[in-house]
């Protein structure tokens, strides 16, 4: 009788290791958020600083760096 009252947690672990990849990939896009924000705030900077210098546009687009 005992070969039919084996403990089965596989699906449970399957959940537990799915929700663990679920919180790890919510923490990676939100890092990446951030830093991107405070990336984009520093080139903003930059540019705001060449313009107030009048360093001219080398982009061969011809797109000015505030787009």
């Amino acid at each position: 009788m005992s070969r039919f009252t084996t403990d089965n947690d596989d699906g449970a672990s399957a959940v537990e290791y799915g929700l663990i990849v679920v919180a790890i990939a919510a923490v990676i896009v939100a890092v990446v958020f951030v830093i991107g924000g405070y990336v984009q705030g520093h080139f903003q900077e930059t540019c705001s600083a060449m313009d107030a210098e009048g360093v001219t546009n080398a982009n061969p687009a011809g797109d000015d760096c505030t787009s």
